[in-house]
């Protein structure tokens, strides 16, 4: 059994791709992402349409999350082409690359820090830091934090949260936020006028909203939980923060696809380099990572991460607003 920073180093063997299964992952899943995409545009019932928009939505989680692994040069880290491609794919997929990169970059250096600003991640405030704010920062902190948001992560995160916001912060700096727009808007103009309203609804427009509503909540969720620890800077380590800070989404085989194995998030956060398709068998291998801090997508676990509201540092631990104002009074 190992720990500290020998851990990270324990995981370096599995931190290199296999390409063939690489290319596998990435051409099957477009594949079936464009048939799904056919479905929901060229067929003529609503309900066929429906069920090849959920699909859709399912792949493009799968491939977004395959779109960051890239990102992370977990993946192929050496082809040119697939370097341009999936820049490309950022702009369709509302997440440039330059922005992207760098919030995320920031949300690994940086997770489960209190005191650290909230870039790339949901923030966290203590509950004495809560009930000392402004109106004005209470306010913010709901709405990053409510769920209708992260049910509307579409607009939230992806629209103004990686496009519209970073492009009026630094507009020079984040010009392909605004090509990203132009490009989206294009996808729904050329849809509208070759297929129509509704076929631009079920093949683009409820795919995006399912897709940015479920990746909303699995980032969520991955750092808040029930057990989630948060720290200031003194004590934190990048290996405690992967550990205790990030969580393990149980879920079936069939979820496991379709999210890429995003749920062995906390060996993810340990080494970001290990490829999504050799996440389960680093748990497998390593009984330091075999006993996470856990969650899942069943109602009851879903609840209960979003109804945590401020950090205690008295209990050390997430709480509801309930429990604030109990505590408070």
């Amino acid at each position: 059994m190992v720990n500290g920073k020998a851990l990270i180093l324990a995981t370096k063997q599995y931190a290199h791709d296999y390409s063939t299964a690489s290319w596998w992952a990435i051409f099957s899943t477009l594949i079936l992402l464009a048939a799904a995409m056919a479905g929901a545009a060229l067929s003529t019932h609503w309900i066929f349409q429906l069920g090849c928009s959920v699909m859709m939505s399912l792949l493009l989680v799968r491939f977004f999350v395959i779109y960051h692994d890239h990102q992370h040069h977990a993946i192929l880290p050496h082809s040119k082409f697939l370097k341009v491609a999936m820049r490309v794919w950022g702009m369709i997929a509302l997440t440039p690359n330059g922005i992207w990169t760098h919030s995320h970059n920031h949300h690994h250096n940086h997770n489960s820090k209190l005191k650290v600003p909230p870039f790339g991640s949901f923030p966290v405030m203590t509950a004495e830091r809560y009930l000392q704010a402004t109106r004005q920062e209470r306010f913010f902190y709901e709405i990053n934090r409510h769920p209708i948001t992260i049910l509307c992560g579409y607009f939230t995160a992806f629209v103004f949260g990686m496009c519209i916001a970073p492009f009026f912060e630094k507009h020079r700096k984040h010009q392909d936020c605004l090509a990203a727009l132009l490009v989206h808007a294009a996808i729904y103009t050329v849809l509208g006028l070759i297929f129509g309203l509704q076929a631009m609804f079920f093949a683009w427009f409820l795919p995006q909203f399912f897709a940015g509503a479920l990746g909303a909540y699995l980032f969520y969720a991955q750092h808040n939980f029930p057990t989630v620890t948060y720290l200031d800077r003194d004590g934190w380590t990048y290996e405690g923060a992967a550990l205790q800070s990030s969580s393990y989404c149980k879920m079936g085989p069939l979820m496991n696809y379709f999210t890429a194995n995003i749920g062995y998030h906390h060996i993810h956060h340990l080494n970001s380099k290990i490829p999504f398709y050799r996440l389960p068998e680093v748990y497998r291998s390593m009984p330091e990572l075999q006993t996470p801090k856990t969650t899942s997508l069943k109602f009851k676990d879903i609840s209960s991460c979003l109804s945590l509201h401020v950090w205690d540092p008295a209990q050390q631990r997430m709480i509801s607003r309930r429990e604030m104002y109990a505590l408070a009074a």
